[in-house]
């Protein structure tokens, strides 16, 4: 069959029958019929020679073929939104656009909380769904389901675009009335609390997978299933956290903690964000990916309190 023949929506349709493996699923995410979807597979089947997806049982499976035509078909798809969206005009004072973001609750107490207040006026119809990091957001990227990931770079996908965003040092943070920390923190006193970490991923976290190479390993009391529940796991124990710095100055105060320097060196965490190679030229994104930098920017050039 010829391109000019080909109606291109049915790559989209091509794409999410794939993905949800269900006429009726597949229809509800294009917001069409069920017989509209229906009619998109008769017309694939008829332009590919091929049944696309083959009833079994209870669930519809894809052929072989259709598994082989899958990437390319996504890819494609991915491609084209990227076209139309790098051709349209972007104005925030009238944009209606949802952006999605993954990012960890640290990240959207640092940054996106702060950018947010300052796009209100410029931007004030925009959406943004902040969704927390998972071990499939890359797929998601490819997929096209999310529009941007702020992660540390160890977590990133080597073939997309990345921008640094922020460094961040980790500190040590305990309660102020705790023994430890009323004299300079040594190893072995951080060694011999107790601890409370974060698991938020199978990836693990940046700081806990560099600790893991350390030859003495802490001693972990809790385990929280994010950031910003750490300090409040610390006033009136003896248990230490290593926190990001920014987050630890931002809930130190209210808590009645104290931050003091880990008893020895750590690495630089470099937090990035990054969007699909397709999308380079979304002005949108374009333009949110400023914002992001002019506010850390600005931040990094303000005098110190």
């Amino acid at each position: 069959m010829r391109l000019d023949q080909f109606d291109l929506n049915l790559l989209v349709a091509f794409d999410m029958l794939l993905e949800e493996r269900s006429v009726t699923r597949a229809a509800e995410r294009l917001h069409l019929t069920q017989s509209a979807m229906s009619a998109a597979l008769k017309r694939l089947r008829e332009a590919f020679a091929d049944d696309i997806l083959v009833q079994h049982g209870k669930r519809m499976l894809p052929t072989p073929g259709a598994l082989s035509l899958a990437p390319q078909v996504s890819a494609a798809v991915l491609n084209l939104r990227g076209i139309l969206a790098s051709g349209m005009r972007f104005d925030p004072s009238q944009s209606r656009r949802c952006f999605r973001i993954v990012a960890s609750d640290y990240i959207t107490l640092v940054l996106i909380s702060p950018l947010l207040r300052s796009l209100q006026r410029e931007a004030p119809g925009i959406q943004v769904e902040i969704t927390l990091p998972r071990s499939d957001n890359l797929e998601q990227l490819d997929d096209g389901e999310i529009d941007l990931i702020i992660s540390p770079e160890q977590f990133l996908d080597p073939y997309h675009p990345r921008e640094l965003v922020l460094e961040e040092r980790h500190v040590v943070v305990g309660c102020a009335t705790n023994p430890a920390l009323q004299k300079p923190l040594d190893a072995e006193t951080f060694y011999n609390s107790g601890h409370v970490v974060v698991s938020v991923s199978r990836d693990g976290t940046f700081i806990d997978n560099f600790l893991r190479g350390m030859p003495e390993q802490r001693r972990i009391e809790v385990i929280c299933a994010a950031f910003t529940q750490v300090p409040w796991m610390l006033p009136g124990t003896t248990r230490l956290a290593l926190m990001h710095e920014r987050l630890a100055r931002e809930l130190a105060p209210q808590l009645s903690l104290v931050i003091r320097q880990p008893p020895f060196a750590l690495p630089i965490m470099r937090e990035m964000m990054q969007f699909h190679s397709a999308r380079a030229a979304d002005r949108g994104l374009s333009w949110l990916r400023e914002r992001i930098i002019a506010m850390m920017n600005t931040e990094q050039t303000a005098p110190s309190a």
